[in-house]
């Protein structure tokens, strides 16, 4: 009993301390209360500045394996947010018709992540070729080989090479159905655009 009466006497003792401290602090200069406290804001600076650095610079693991003869997946550029996919077979693309194309690839993609699969704009001009459902969605749950549906836009069939590049595909942080909860409701609240849709905005 003596020894908490004697802890909360020291407690109270801190806090005008404190108090006393603070008196003839600025408080509208949060600096200079903070250095009054004996904390270094240069300090608390650098090492915020580390931290970012250091988080900026840690990279996303996307395991992979690749059962094609292609070379692996790589950025040609480290500034480039997508990486090519190449066929693993050769094929021809019928005008105006479709085909599923296969890459051998198939990627462990982390949670909080999807895959995005998404035309090559030197293919789409030169040879007429685009991704159909671009941009193609691969889920973080889905651990098979990526095909890729392909469409020819031109009025002759196209030929696909085993190694060629088809698509792009580009990592994206995604919210997944775990973190989403969907409520059905009678009224949604009213906002600026409303229900104002297509060429709402102009042309």
């Amino acid at each position: 009993m003596f020894n908490k009466f004697r802890e909360i006497k020291d407690q109270m003792k801190m806090i005008k301390d404190l108090q006393s401290s603070l008196n003839n602090v600025d408080m509208t200069n949060p600096q200079a209360m903070m250095e009054s406290l004996g904390i270094n804001v240069d300090d608390i600076q650098k090492q915020f500045d580390l931290e970012s650095e250091s988080i900026m610079e840690t990279k996303v693991p996307l395991p992979f394996i690749n059962d094609s003869d292609n070379i692996n997946p790589d950025y040609a550029y480290k500034s480039d947010s997508g990486f090519d996919l190449r066929s693993n077979e050769d094929l021809w693309i019928h005008s105006n018709d479709r085909a599923l194309i296969p890459t051998g690839l198939r990627f462990d993609i982390p949670e909080g992540y999807e895959i995005q699969v998404r035309s090559k704009s030197g293919l789409a001009l030169n040879q007429g070729l685009m991704v159909l459902n671009s941009p193609g969605t691969v889920d973080s749950g889905y651990q098979g080989e990526i095909k890729v549906i392909m469409f020819n836009t031109t009025n002759q069939k196209v030929k696909i090479e085993k190694g060629q590049k088809i698509a792009q595909a580009v990592l994206c942080p995604v919210v997944s159905g775990k973190w989403v909860d969907l409520i059905k409701v009678e009224k949604i609240n009213d906002k600026d655009r409303n229900s104002n849709g297509f060429g709402s905005t102009g042309l």
